[in-house]
This record gives structure tokens, sequence and C-alpha cells, in this order.
């Protein structure tokens, strides 16, 4: 039996979108990984919990290499779109693959890869998710840090 041509606009861009959230996986666990030793450094350097504004900068670092891997990753995103020739150029697709990543979801493909804006959307979802769970334990650690000193 052959496929059909709705099978062909459902496996592929889900064969294409499986691709991109490992690649997007990848990505976040590359900055993650840097994160951590980012803020092990840190701690080991004995800037972590010492006080109010070493903390925020700690945190603002955190939060910019977070944000920068989601960038690096909607950017990845963007050049598929561009490959699948979906958008006139690279800049137009730039702002779709934003859109969806962030679940806007503005942007409006042909039925061939239309797939791929809820796919994005819900890569998009996770990563955000990681990056918020990731921010926030530091935060938790730096405060935890900070309220040891108080039992000695």
């Amino acid at each position: 039996m052959a496929a059909s041509r709705t099978d062909v606009d459902i496996i592929l861009p889900l064969i294409v979108g499986a691709a991109m959230i490992c690649v997007s996986i990848f990505i976040h666990a590359l900055a993650v990984g840097t994160i951590v030793r980012f803020v092990r450094r840190e701690r080991r350097l004995g800037y972590a919990g010492v006080n109010f504004w070493e903390d925020v900068s700690i945190v603002a670092g955190v939060t910019l290499l977070a944000l920068a891997a989601h960038f690096v990753e909607i950017s990845m995103w963007a050049a598929v779109l561009d490959l699948c020739a979906e958008f006139p150029n690279f800049a137009t697709a730039f702002y779709a693959s934003a859109a969806n990543y962030t679940t806007l979801g503005y942007a409006v493909m042909s039925a061939t890869w239309r797939l791929l804006g809820p796919l994005e959307a819900a890569n998009g979802m996770l990563m955000f998710a990681v990056s918020t769970g990731m921010i926030f334990a530091i935060i938790l650690k730096l405060r935890q840090t900070r309220l040891d000193d108080l039992d000695t």
C-alpha cells in the first residue's frame, strides 16, 4: 500500500521535528552543564551565598546563559524552517521560530510543514521549564548557603 500525501505530511515533519527536539535537548544539556560548572566555581571561590549582590550576579549570569541556549535553539529551528523554504528569508523564519518556540504561535506554515509549529512549541515549553527549574534550584541553593551561615 503506497503512502498517501497526508501520511507524508505527518511522517516527514515528525522525523524532522524529533531530530530538532533531540538537538535542542543536547544544546540545553550543554548549557546546563556549563551553568552547573559556573555555579560550582562560584561556590568554590566563596562568592555564592556571601552577599545579595554576588548572588544577584550569579543568578543574572545563569539566566543569561539559559537565555543564550534558547536563542541558539530558536536559531536552529529557524534554520530548519529556512531549509524547508517556509519563509522568504532567514529573518522571517527566525521570527516564526521565536513565535513558535515561545508558544505565541503566530507563524502560519504550509500544510507540508505546519506540524513543525506545535512540535517547536512543545520543545520550547519543555526547555523553558528546564531553565526555570534550574534557576529556581540555584536560587534555593544560594539561599540555603546564606542561611547555613546563621547556624554557625
